[in-house]
């Protein structure tokens, strides 16, 4: 079965169903005008550099306070990197991950802003479930000596349990204000639930440390609605990240056939997924009502074709002064990497980065010295950074 042409595959009689935008289908140019800013050159000349390879299907990374950094492995694993790119042995002490079917396994890694203190941190991934279901979960755990996870703790689970292994979300991050924001995708095929106040389906949720509700969210208290949820009608969010600049949070999301955007999540708004988008079925057919209806909002910016969007930075470094500012999308369809110019909240201009690489990029981080840190999404994966070209 050819990839080309189909947005889709579907492998019957109970297994999974696979979406061509995050697997990787055959990429299509883009249409002119379609991805609505103009295009511009960087006037920052880079080197790119591998750290380290040998990892598989790394999916998050974070920086520890002593100069190492911690990843993901979607294969279920998790290893400490250091500067030179020496892999640890895999940590003992990660959960249980489901890895088959569809996009399940180990999702994001986030540091508490204390860890330095109580080296504790969060890990998101697709949970076997008592009964026979299946879910995102978020567990927190203390890096130990060996390495390995110690003091492991279940302090979430989406729900419901049911549903394919697709559009799962994944990725974690902390607010200025210490609580933990987790992004959830809708389950393809549970699609309408994004809209639903009694299920995670389709939300970024925020909850404390312990797993607990802050008193500040938008739904606590409000009869049939679940606590967490922080915002709604999403579809796939696997990038955020927070403006340096006023603190803002921004989230990237996969639409369906189009329809791919990045977001500005305020407090209890609905993104509209599946009432709004722009793009379609993947069978061609419409979806929802349209692009616009009243009280629902509309994306800061998307693309069609989809780029299948995953990890996003905002970049505030010294080494390229020229980007400050810019937002970097890794594209997972395209094997690229998307600079964004902002105007305030308007995306101005885009180019496309490393196209040359042919590698599919999961996640990127600002590194602490003001490089750009790079997953590439295979079973050969590698960490890559940008540094600037010696003059």
């Amino acid at each position: 079965m050819k990839a080309c042409g189909l947005a889709v595959l579907m492998v019957l009689s109970g297994f999974a169903v696979a979406s061509a935008e995050e697997w990787g289908g055959a990429a299509q140019a883009p249409v002119p005008g379609l991805t609505r800013a103009p295009a511009v050159t960087s006037d920052a000349a880079f080197s790119v550099v591998t750290v380290a390879s040998g990892l598989k299907y790394p999916w998050g990374l974070r920086f520890l306070p002593d100069g190492r950094m911690i990843v993901t492995e979607r294969v279920g694993q998790m290893r400490l990197v250091t500067a030179d790119g020496k892999l640890s042995a895999p940590l003992a002490g990660v959960p249980k991950v489901v890895t088959q079917g569809g996009q399940a396994g180990l999702f994001d890694v986030e540091l508490d802003p204390a860890f330095a203190q109580n080296r504790t941190l969060y890990i998101a991934y697709f949970e076997p479930r008592a009964g026979g279901g299946q879910g995102l979960s978020v567990a927190r755990a203390r890096l130990g000596a060996g390495p390995a996870l110690e003091d492991v703790r279940v302090i979430f689970r989406a729900v419901p349990s049911n549903g394919p292994a697709i559009n799962l979300g994944g990725r974690l991050l902390f607010g200025r204000d210490g609580q933990l924001f987790v992004t959830v995708g809708d389950r393809f095929t549970q699609r309408d639930m994004a809209q639903s106040l009694a299920a995670d389906n389709g939300k970024i949720v925020r909850i404390r440390k312990d797993g607990a509700n802050p008193a500040d969210n938008p739904f606590v208290g409000r009869k049939e609605a679940r606590g967490e949820i922080w915002s709604l009608g999403h579809r796939n969010p696997q990038g955020l990240a927070i403006r340096p600049s006023d603190g803002s949070l921004w989230d990237v999301e996969h639409g369906a056939k189009g329809g791919d955007e990045i977001n500005r999540i305020a407090k209890g708004h609905n993104y509209g997924w599946p009432v709004i988008t722009y793009g379609v079925d993947y069978s061609g057919a419409k979806i929802g009502v349209g692009t616009k209806k009243a009280g629902l909002d509309q994306p800061l910016y998307y693309w069609d074709p989809s780029i299948a969007p995953s990890g996003m930075a905002f970049y505030n470094g010294t080494l390229f002064p020229q980007w400050t500012g810019n937002l970097f999308i890794g594209a997972l369809k395209y094997k690229d990497v998307r600079r964004l110019v902002l105007k305030g909240d308007a995306v101005v201009g885009e180019e496309r980065l490393l196209a040359h690489l042919n590698e599919r990029i999961r996640d990127i981080r600002q590194g602490p010295e003001g490089a750009l840190y790079l997953l590439t999404d295979n079973e050969a994966g590698r960490i890559l950074k940008l540094v600037p070209k010696p003059r």
